[in-house]
């Protein structure tokens, strides 16, 4: 486009463009709002956006917009920096999810996006890939692509479902569903949803997920208890998980890293209180002796009988 507009054109045209790819019809008169442009200027922009090969479909009268049809091959993409860097960071986080098959999908289409990026925003791209390296994977139940996005497509029109899942005992058992939101939580994704046998909340583990099969029944959408399907599924998991609650006086100022612990209470320039879960002990011990600095633990015992352990075996180590 460099050469054609100048900058301020370039830049509005990208932002129509970005607001036409969200696959709805937008009112002329909401675009120039959007823009700060008025709907004269819009109107030239669609031209424009059309020389350049871009199939903006108009619909006449009152109720009428413009949108971009689907299914039609684009010309070259047409990204912004932070879109740019989005997309990549997102493709390369994808590479590390417990979705089968999806390190290699998201390989292919980084290296798709590097062939229609501007020369500039492709040196940007390649750079944050050469300069950052993910964590290996850690073991666990690898997803079906398939499952997840037929799962996905029942929560956004409102299908109810059905499906085999195995349960905690191993046990297979039939279940109705109005599923209401995924939740990827940690390698673990789950599907939040209303069980129709049971007339309850019930979160499911998307690997323990068998015979899935959409029912074609469109259900009237509900809320789950507080509206917050993360939040409810997190209460879920941690109700269901043992849980140690810690009490620890820290010798040291309250500082960032300190604040990540959980709830602080300040006790004086150098010292302060903490009250922090975890549903492990070692989770709990390592996170305190990262702090670097002296601590004393006042709850729970097990916590204290932990760290003990790990100092004879840390005494032991260095000789």
């Amino acid at each position: 486009m460099s050469g054609i507009l100048d900058g301020m054109s370039e830049s509005r045209l990208l932002a129509l463009l970005s607001l036409l790819q969200t696959s709805r019809e937008w009112p002329g008169g909401e675009l120039a709002e959007r823009l700060g442009v008025s709907r004269r200027t819009v109107r030239r922009d669609v031209e424009r956006l059309r020389d350049l090969g871009y199939p903006v479909e108009a619909a006449m009268g009152a109720t009428g917009g413009y949108r971009l049809v689907a299914g039609t091959a684009m010309p070259p993409l047409l990204l912004d920096d932070e879109e740019a860097v989005a997309i990549t960071v997102g493709l390369s986080t994808a590479a590390g999810q417990p979705v089968r098959g999806i390190e290699e999908a998201s390989v292919r289409a980084l290296a798709k996006l590097e062939q229609v990026l501007p020369a500039r925003l492709r040196h940007r791209v390649r750079s944050l890939g050469g300069a950052t390296e993910p964590m290996p994977g850690l073991d666990g139940p690898r997803l079906d692509p398939g499952l997840l996005a037929a799962l996905a497509m029942a929560v956004e029109s409102g299908e109810r479902v059905r499906f085999a899942y195995r349960a905690n005992d191993g046990a297979v058992r039939r279940r109705l569903v109005d599923p209401h939101r995924l939740v990827a939580a940690g390698r673990r994704w789950y599907l939040l949803g209303h069980d129709l046998d049971r007339d309850d909340w019930r979160i499911f583990r998307l690997d323990r997920i068998g015979e899935f099969q959409a029912t074609g029944v469109r259900v009237v959408p509900r809320e789950p208890p507080g509206g917050d399907a993360a939040a409810y599924v997190a209460d879920r998991l941690y109700s269901v998980v043992p849980t140690y609650a810690a009490v620890v006086t820290l010798r040291c100022a309250v500082t960032e890293p300190v604040r990540a612990l959980g709830e602080v209470t300040p006790l004086g320039e150098d010292a302060c209180r903490v009250r922090m879960h975890a549903d492990t002990l070692d989770w709990l011990a390592f996170r305190l002796l990262a702090l670097d600095c002296e601590f004393e633990v006042h709850d729970p015992p097990e916590l204290v009988a932990r760290l003990r352990t790990l100092a004879a075996r840390l005494t032991r180590a260095a000789g």
